[in-house]
């Protein structure tokens, strides 16, 4: 499968252009890919469009790599759009008992939609099935409760289209998201693409959690697009609406998770060899819960399905990914020994050194290193950092009760996100009322996992997990070891890659600036952000 004529990529605003045009790094995990001959022309300021098989071929190897997006506004529309989803996309909605909420998103869709409304079991059926038949949509009425994963398979069904939008009842779509998202489809390779999650403005949301969720949302992965995949600062993505390719589900979300079916479908699609799009350009508004009470609880049911993600996806699910040299910096912090500063410099001097032997072809290695390290540190210090404020709250109360260096670790951990984080502009809310959101946000969520870790007896899902470099990240392509540089793999048939013969070599930062994001998908798209900036 190849991407068509007229496709088009445009680089990743954190994609470095280096060696005049000789170079890109970027992407996740972070690396240096080096431009063949041939490649060079193909690549026009910061834009590939696919014009021949040699684009197409770098092309897909830099949306591999997460070097580069598709610019889904450039993209042909998909067959049949006329303004809203046409034929070719059914919308699957589950609803329990929001009647108003459905009403709601039933008149904002596109007229003529194919429309399935699945009543998961309703305690009141009858206004459902009212809204359901006044906006023309089919009714699919559930005698038992099956959950979000349960009812949305039930729909998927009586699905005779190619696509399928998944929306939840408490959502609100503006007409275009879907079809724009279809674009994402152009691309064979691609099962699902999602909108940007935001909070929708309500009365009730004007309060302080209201406040808080839109800002700080879990369902809010960001503004910057994303290829999704475990251990990328987008390692999943939340099912409150999805569009996706009816024939790569297979038999869609797993019936048996009540919370969590998306990230594991996400897991399993891109273990398939799928890519799975988040596309911030479109917005989908979410009525969140923003009473205290229903807030809290949903955080803590959110932690709840670490367990049986770890049962699932034991190598995705870990709340901290570290290289060795990250492991042993958070580690001398928070010692708090004299010798832990001058450590933690060591550390850093030694990975800037092998990283800059990587990219000395590039004209300031030593820059781009520093820079890598950097980042590398930081998310090192905000993963550990978010093991004592929220995967191991309750262990972090036992150790400050009887260490005083702990006591100072945590303080300096809970007050250092806030301070990265706050921005009054965006906010609309105080410091003080902001800080104390996020800290009970850590406490929810991290109670939930410890509830599923207990009833599953398994700490599997608080384990971090720590990625040596393997001999192969620093070995560069027809050298006996030459650190930095990493061979690139040939196809199984023992035939080279066909972009083999356009890049000439690719090292990965694999032990320098490793990024990575807990399942719960809270956790480290800080350094994500500061090097976009």
């Amino acid at each position: 499968m190849t991407l068509p004529r007229g496709f088009e990529v445009t680089l990743d605003r954190s994609t470095r252009v280096l060696d005049g045009g000789r170079a890109l790094l970027g992407g996740n995990p972070v690396r240096l890919v080096r431009l063949g001959a041939r490649a060079r022309p193909l690549l026009s300021g910061r834009t590939v469009r696919v014009r021949d098989a040699a684009g197409a071929v770098l092309a897909d190897r830099l949306l591999e790599t997460g070097l580069a997006h598709p610019a889904v506004h450039a993209l042909p529309p998909p067959p049949g759009a006329d303004g809203g989803a046409g034929p070719d996309c059914t919308y699957v909605i589950p609803v329990r008992d929001r009647p108003r909420e459905l009403a709601r998103l039933l008149a904002g869709l596109p007229a003529g939609s194919p429309v399935v409304v699945v009543d998961d079991a309703s305690h009141r059926p009858g206004p459902v099935a009212a809204v359901a038949a006044e906006h023309g949509a089919r009714l699919l009425t559930l005698t038992v409760n099956g959950g979000p994963a349960g009812a949305r398979n039930a729909g998927l069904r009586l699905v005779t289209t190619p696509y399928v939008a998944f929306v939840d009842s408490d959502v609100v779509l503006p007409p275009d998201a879907v079809p724009t998202l279809l674009r994402h489809f152009a691309d064979p390779r691609v099962a699902m693409a999602v909108p940007r999650i935001t909070g929708l403005v309500t009365p009730a949301s004007a309060g302080w959690l209201g406040r808080y969720e839109r800002i700080r949302s879990s369902l809010d992965l960001g503004t910057d697009p994303a290829s999704v995949r475990p251990g990328t600062p987008v390692s999943w993505v939340p099912s409150a609406c999805v569009v996706a390719r009816v024939d790569a589900l297979a038999d869609g979300f797993d019936p048996r998770l009540r919370v969590g079916e998306d990230v594991d479908l996400c897991w399993r699609l891109a273990r398939s060899g799928l890519r799975v799009r988040y596309e911030p350009s479109v917005e989908a508004a979410h009525e969140h819960r923003v009473t205290l009470r229903d807030w809290f609880r949903r955080k803590a049911e959110y932690g709840t399905g670490a367990h049986p993600l770890a049962e699932r996806h034991p190598q995705n699910i870990a709340p901290a990914v570290l290289a060795p040299w990250n492991a042993a910096l958070v580690l001398a912090l928070v010692a708090q020994r004299r010798w832990s500063l001058p450590v933690a410099a060591g550390l850093c001097a030694v990975a800037t050194a092998r990283i800059a032997r990587t990219l000395r072809s590039t004209g300031q290695p030593v820059r781009h290193a520093a820079r890598l390290t950097g980042g590398g540190a930081v998310s090192a210090v905000a993963q550990g950092s978010a093991l004592l404020t929220r995967h191991w709250w309750p262990l972090t109360v036992l150790g400050c009760l009887v260490s005083s260096r702990m006591r100072r670790a945590t303080a300096v951990a809970a007050v250092a996100d806030i301070a990265l984080e706050y921005r009054r502009d965006r906010a609309g809310l105080d410091p003080v009322r902001y800080g104390i959101a996020r800290r009970l946000d850590d406490l929810a969520y991290g109670t939930g996992v410890w509830i599923s870790a207990l009833k599953g007896r398994s700490t599997a899902a608080l384990r971090p997990r720590i990625v040596p470099a393997r001999a192969s990240a620093w070995r560069k392509p027809g050298s006996r070891g030459g650190p930095g540089d990493e061979a690139e793999a040939s196809a199984s048939d023992g035939a080279p890659h066909p972009w083999r013969r356009m890049l000439s070599g690719q090292s990965r930062m694999r032990g320098a600036a490793r990024e990575s994001e807990p399942a719960d998908g809270e956790g480290l798209r800080l350094w994500s952000r500061l090097r976009k900036a």
